[in-house]
Formats: structure tokens, C-alpha cells, sequence
């Protein structure tokens, strides 16, 4: 990777056939911050560059695969201009993801949340540990998962997304295969890693074209609705994070309280 070792937020190798992408920000649960992100454009790249490389395997260290967007990085700008900016930022990624010609393999063994779903949900392939748990909680603070809705609703089933987009509900790798988020679920880390091994292997039989050609026939139909949609989300996802609502469901999260919605019980 291009950055110095101190500023390394990802990793970077080729193991055979695979360009292994690790997130390696345990300190902030891998939170996606700007240079994290650029960190994994910069993966990204080269894995694609690399006439070694079939398939990018994306994978974490320590016990968070990614919490989301780094709500800690200080930015230029107004309230409006900074989440406008960091939606773009997600929306970017995602696309990046679904976009490049090799195969993407998430490699889960941990927490995800908030837009650490949406790069689930824009691999092509996922596999997850026992110490895997999902959770979709933005409803709960006040906003919502607008722009990851764009990589996650064509994968879940309608009534999984109805569910977990509105409970906040957290569920585990057997349950995240059940509904479609994760291609399979592993008992242990050594089944995790046999897994893996098996789909590099698989995947290593193909030829660049063929691969490229046949993650596009399976993307096509998300990307365009990036086309459609994405405008119109990072609005959203902007008026969202910026209203009053969004400000105390932070602030309570931050202060391990209830937020003023949930503080009472409402009377009959």
C-alpha cells in the first residue's frame, strides 16, 4: 500500500490467486474514515492491476468487522455539507466494490453495523465466523440505513429487510444466510477458513474475462439503481443526520442513556 506504516488503516497482500484487503483500524472498530476508505479504493486498484490477482478477499482484524462511518473525524464545513460529504464518501465505496471486475469475498468473524453492512451487502460473496452478529440499528438513533439500502435490499428478502431495517434488531451468521445477507455461515474459525479456501480455489479456475463478465450479468440491476437512487439517498441520509431527532439519538448512544423517544412509556 502506498501510505507510510503508521498511517496504515488497510493491508494489503496476494496469497496465490487471492489480493487479500484487511481493514486494520481495530482501535475505532474499523470505522470508515476518509483515509481508511482511500486506504481501500488504493486495495482495490491494485488487486485489479494485478494479472495474478481472481479474486479480492476482504477481510478484518480484531472483534468489529466495521461499526460504520467514523462520526469521531473532524471535517470542514457545515452539518449539511459534512453528511452530505460522508454519504457521497459510502455511496463512492459501494460502488467500487460492485464495480471491480474480480470477484469480492467478505470474510466476516465479528460485530458489523451501520454502513459496515452496506460492504456486505456489495460483496459478491460472504462467509461468516461464529462470532459474527448483524445489526442494522440506525432506526434506533434517529436516522436511517438509506444509502447501504441500495446494496442491501436486493440482497435480503423483502421480509427480513422489513424486519431488521425497523427493529434494530441484532442476528447472527446462521440467521444473515437464512435471509441472504452472507452466502454461508461457519461453526468455527477453522470452518471459516476451510470455506475460504474452497471458494479461492473455485474462483482461481476462472479467466479474468469470464469472471468480470459474470459478476456484471450479477450487479447490473444494483448499479443502475445507483443510477436511479443515489441522488436522491445522500439528500436523505444528510437530512437525516443533521436533524434535531438524529442529534439526541447520537447524543444518548455517546452518553449510554436512553434517547427521549424510548425514555417513557407512552400512557393508554
Amino acid at each position: 500500500m502506498p501510505s507510510p506504516a503508521q498511517d496504515r488503516l488497510v493491508a494489503y497482500r496476494v496469497e496465490g490467486r487471492a489480493a487479500r484487503i484487511t481493514l486494520d483500524s481495530p482501535h475505532n472498530r474499523n470505522a470508515l474514515s476518509t483515509r481508511l476508505v482511500q486506504q481501500l479504493h488504493d486495495g482495490l486498484r491494485e488487486a485489479t492491476a494485478d494479472p495474478r490477482v481472481r479474486v479480492v478477499v476482504l477481510d478484518h482484524t480484531g472483534g468489529t468487522f466495521c461499526a460504520g462511518a467514523d462520526l469521531a473525524e473532524a471535517s470542514g464545513g457545515t452539518p449539511e455539507e459534512i453528511a452530505t460529504g460522508r454519504a457521497q464518501e459510502m455511496t463512492t465505496l459501494l460502488r467500487a466494490l460492485l464495480e471491480c471486475p474480480r470477484p469480492v469475498i467478505g470474510v466476516i468473524d465479528g460485530h458489523v453495523r451501520a454502513g459496515g453492512m452496506g460492504l456486505v451487502g456489495a460483496c459478491d460473496l460472504v462467509l461468516a465466523g461464529p462470532k459474527s452478529t448483524f445489526g442494522l440499528t440506525e432506526a434506533r438513533i434517529g436516522v436511517a440505513p438509506a444509502i447501504i439500502s441500495l446494496t442491501l435490499l436486493p440482497k435480503l428478502t423483502a421480509r427480513a429487510a422489513g424486519r431488521f431495517f425497523l427493529t434494530g434488531e441484532t442476528f447472527t451468521a446462521a440467521t444473515a444466510a437464512e435471509v441472504g445477507l452472507i452466502t454461508a455461515a461457519a461453526d468455527s474459525p477453522e470452518g471459516l477458513q476451510t470455506a475460504l479456501d474452497e471458494l479461492v480455489a473455485a474462483l482461481g479456475k476462472g479467466s479474468p474475462q469470464g469472471l468480470a463478465a459474470s459478476k456484471a450479468l450479477t450487479t447490473a440491476s444494483i448499479l443502475a439503481g445507483f443510477d436511479r437512487d443515489a441522488t436522491r439517498l445522500t439528500a436523505e441520509s444528510a437530512r437525516l443526520f443533521t436533524s434535531p431527532e438524529a442529534h439526541e439519538g447520537m447524543l444518548a448512544f455517546l452518553q449510554k442513556r436512553s434517547p427521549s423517544w424510548a425514555a417513557d412509556t407512552p400512557e393508554d
